[in-house]
This record gives C-alpha cells, sequence and structure tokens, in this order.
C-alpha cells in the first residue's frame, strides 16, 4: 500500500524506474510511456508493482497468476 496525495502520479509502464511503482523517467530512449493517473483524495492505494495488473496502476492480483 502506498499512501499518494491528490494530484497526477506517473505509473512506470516499463520496468525500469528506480523510483519502484513510479516513473523516474527510466522509459526515455523505450517505446514505453508512463501511465498518468489522477488521485483525489489522500489515502492508500495498492498500486502495482510488477507490471502485470490489467487495471493500470492499481494492482489486480495478476501477480499472482502462474
Amino acid at each position: 500500500m502506498t499512501i499518494l496525495k491528490p494530484g497526477t502520479h506517473y505509473w512506470c509502464a516499463c520496468g525500469k524506474s528506480k523510483n519502484g511503482a513510479f516513473c523516474d523517467g527510466s522509459h526515455k530512449g523505450t517505446d514505453k510511456e508512463p501511465f498518468a493517473f489522477e488521485v483525489t483524495e489522500e489515502k492508500d492505494y495498492s498500486i502495482c508493482g510488477c507490471g502485470k495488473t490489467k487495471n493500470p496502476p492499481y494492482c489486480d492480483g495478476s501477480h499472482d497468476e502462474k
């Protein structure tokens, strides 16, 4: 779980970020772009860290699929 404040956040879609599930610009030079998403309420969010979610940027349990 990650506490996020209201505003625009950028989920890493390339898997190269050194900032966990959030974009740090490491996608430069790839064909991937970060996924922008809006948060309207400060609270804990389950953000996908494996990149397999079908509901980006939120974890949907896809990391458990075999």
